[in-house]
């Protein structure tokens, strides 16, 4: 994650906050995990989980004495959730193209340099285990849905992007920055991304950008799955269908 690298005010809140940060990483942790992870005191470690605990944020597993998430987490990432309109915009016509597609489709919009994914949505008949994306981030350079939304940037931030070392996910994985930059721009003129397992090995998707009305890129929509069934042939019907459904979010925001 990145952060404001700013002098930090308030020492005793900033702990507090990496305490319930390490939750991202595994959740459930004990006392001398987090104390081991932060190299705090573990009388420190107990009494911030205690008022956690106290507020709603923090639950503790009464046979293991493990701590993880609790319900006040959960109502605060849902209030965040609703400050970003275009999801409540963009799911019904996502769920929509799921159940056409029969594949899944996602939301995300661009953050400091990432992507961070917003809705999920899946096929009415879908029988794999379904979960929650929101706020899960990933790179913009190996995704379908970061390279729709970094291709329609200016030409500035770019080459500011660009400037970064790429890790590859896979063997396809694009971290020439030459070949990068004609992708984009191979990306832009189609008008869609494609993700060939660029990310994960034998998952292919197409995402296309979403614009506000100053055609700024806001946010972008993919259908993502199995490398096999996305042909040339399916990759371009889904293409067009996607963008007729980004067309009427577009419309409404």
């Amino acid at each position: 994650m990145v952060y404001d690298t700013g002098e930090v005010k308030i020492k005793s809140l900033s702990k507090a906050i990496e305490v319930l940060n390490c939750f991202v990483k595994k959740p459930n942790l004990g006392v001398t995990e987090i104390s081991e992870m932060l190299g705090l005191y573990k009388s420190n470690v107990h009494n911030i989980l205690d008022t956690y605990k106290q507020m709603g944020y923090i639950e503790q597993d009464e046979e293991t004495g493990k701590y993880s998430l609790g319900i006040g987490i959960f109502n605060l990432s849902r209030a965040l959730g609703d400050t970003f309109a275009i999801t409540k915009i963009a799911q019904p016509y996502m769920q929509e193209l799921a159940n056409i597609t029969n594949e899944n489709v996602y939301l995300a919009v661009p953050h400091r340099g990432e992507v961070l994914y917003l809705e999920a949505t899946y096929p009415a008949q879908a029988t794999h285990l379904m979960r929650s994306l929101f706020g899960e981030r990933a790179g913009m350079y190996c995704t379908g849905i970061g390279k729709a939304m970094l291709a329609n940037m200016s030409e500035e931030f770019i080459s500011s992007y660009l400037e970064q070392d790429f890790v590859p996910f896979t063997g396809n994985t694009i971290v020439d920055k030459k070949i990068l930059k004609e992708e984009l721009q191979v990306t832009k003129v189609r008008g869609y991304a494609i993700d060939n397992m660029e990310h994960e090995f034998g998952v292919k998707c197409v995402a296309l950008p979403i614009f506000d009305s100053k055609h700024q890129v806001v946010a972008a929509m993919s259908v993502s799955g199995a490398s096999l069934k996305f042909t040339e042939s399916f990759i371009q019907e889904v293409a067009e269908l996607t963008k007729r459904y980004i067309q009427k979010i577009e419309i409404r925001i």
